[in-house]
């Protein structure tokens, strides 16, 4: 991603707009993409220690616009850390963001309309 904005900038100074427009474009596309892969692995890694539930990202939720990639940042987080104290053998703290504050967080696998559609 640094590359193809440095690329960018680099293409903006030489006065070649377009190559500019293109590799900073390459840039956002790869962001897309590493996220989309980084939920893949993270549902994965959820399967392995946790197999009798459903996986907790839609990983395609990466590409919608804000603020609805960063609900799935956060799921992602909240998951890791549970993935994280389950591989230690530890129990996870009680986690009142996550639990109380925004619900959503530690929440089942919802679809966009259950997201919509319930507080």
């Amino acid at each position: 991603f640094v590359y193809s904005v440095i690329l960018s900038v680099a293409c903006r100074l030489a006065d070649h707009p377009t190559a500019s427009d293109y590799f900073f474009e390459v840039g956002g596309a790869w962001i897309l993409a590493t996220q989309v892969n980084l939920y893949v692995r993270v549902n994965e890694l959820c399967k392995e220690a946790f197999p009798d539930e459903s996986p907790p990202l839609h990983s395609w939720w990466a590409v919608l616009p804000p603020p609805m990639d960063v609900v799935v940042g956060l799921r992602q987080v909240h998951y890791l850390a549970r993935y994280s104290a389950y591989v230690r053998g530890e129990q996870l703290d009680d986690d009142m963001v996550a639990e109380e504050y925004f619900p959503f967080i530690a929440s089942e696998r919802f679809t966009l309309a259950e997201f919509v559609r319930e507080p």
